[in-house]
């Protein structure tokens, strides 16, 4: 792996931290006490996230995309990660699976999207079937030239944001070696169709602002010309698209221990007590160390990963390596800065309590850390047949 950074990689991260610093930080103690982000603001971000050439940035440049690779990508996201969530989502990086898009699905679904004409979201998790996919219960079954949909999914992130939604599925049975499971398709759903409805989420303790939806359909009548990708075939889709988003999280992650750092930092150089300043003392100075070091750690995987997928070489074992190691670490970093700093680390004046609760979320969604402790174990057991 070649650590250089190229000058338009350089180039990239800066003018995302500029906007970041310009266009979102700004807003963040707004949306940290009413936990909301204004309509009006969502669309002043997009609009000038599209002028700055940074919406859809991971798309291909020949579907009008920014057509960054996935290493300058994790680069990119890093920078994003400087602030909350549900600000800087809305500098959207639409799902990568919309590249299945076939027909006019592509008029219709992709290239409004990656334009910021239209916002997509996606259910995959249901009351009873969280990590296993096979497991649920919403089911799709054909009549005619549509398909029928009936179930729950629930925990949809920004579903309140979105024009339409990937679901996923079962539309048939495979046999497994775990015997009969379901077999899952995706999906492209406009909110505006009879039988489907959008229900408040849960409350949740991290990313204020940023909010998870409950999605019902009762018989929703679905044209089968809205599949995305093959009959069946949505657990392949879905695993293309778990691993770059494992490595969005983790990327963000960096980005948001790079800021709990710096804070820890400047409060060991400058605070002082019994005569001088605390970053003097091995109990803080020995922090900082841990937790730079943990971070060029969790860095080293995670950019080795994003190198490896910009190659097309990324194992599904490289994508849960990175995202084991970056949210594990930012746990332990915003604990430590909070540690370092005493009663004003909790206090919201400052930005660590709220890295701290957003940084729980981060081992759960997108795979638990004991699912991704499971695929990594299992590709080194599987060879062995063990």
């Amino acid at each position: 792996m070649d650590f250089t950074v190229s000058e338009e990689q350089e180039m990239v991260v800066d003018t995302v931290r500029a906007f970041v610093e310009r266009e979102l930080v700004g807003h963040e103690a707004e949306v940290e006490r009413t936990g909301q982000v204004p309509p009006e603001l969502v669309a002043q971000i997009r609009g000038r996230a599209l002028k700055a050439g940074i919406y859809a940035a991971n798309m291909p440049a020949e579907l009008g995309g920014g057509g960054l690779d996935d290493l300058t990508m994790a680069m990119a996201e890093r920078a994003f990660g400087w602030t909350c969530y549900a600000l800087q989502y809305i500098v959207a990086r639409p799902s990568n699976i919309l590249q299945a898009c076939a027909g006019d699905q592509i008029t219709e679904y992709l290239l409004p999207t990656v334009r910021g004409e239209r916002t997509e979201c996606l259910a995959m998790s249901e009351p009873d079937a969280g990590s296993d996919l096979r497991g649920m219960k919403c089911r799709a079954r054909r009549q005619g030239g549509d398909f029928v949909i009936s179930g729950v999914k629930h925990f949809i992130s920004h579903a309140d944001l979105a024009d339409y939604v990937i679901l996923f599925a079962a539309t048939g049975t495979d046999d497994t070696p775990r015997g009969p499971r379901a077999a899952i398709s995706a999906f492209l759903v406009d909110f505006d169709t009879p039988g489907v409805q959008r229900l408040p989420g849960y409350n949740c303790v991290s990313n204020r602002g940023y909010h998870n939806m409950i999605i019902e359909l009762d018989d929703a009548r679905v044209p089968a010309s809205k599949l995305l990708g093959p009959e069946n075939g949505g657990f392949d889709v879905a695993n293309q698209w778990l691993g770059n988003t494992r490595l969005q999280v983790a990327a963000v992650c960096l980005g948001r221990a790079d800021r709990a750092l710096a804070v820890a930092r400047d409060w060991a150089a400058d605070r002082e007590q019994f005569g001088q300043k605390i970053g003097k003392f091995q109990g803080v100075s020995f922090k900082l160390a841990d937790m730079a070091t943990r971070l060029l750690e969790a860095e080293l995987v995670t950019y080795r990963a994003a190198w490896l997928s910009a190659r097309s070489e990324m194992t599904d074992s490289d994508a849960a390596m990175a995202k084991i190691s970056a949210t594990e670490m930012l746990q332990f970093v915003s604990d430590e800065a909070i540690q370092i700093l005493g009663g004003m680390g909790l206090m919201d004046e400052l930005p660590l309590e709220r890295i701290w609760r957003d940084a729980r979320v981060d081992r759960i969604w997108d795979g638990t850390s004991e699912i991704q402790r499971h695929i990594i174990s299992r590709a080194m057991l599987r060879p062995l047949g063990a």
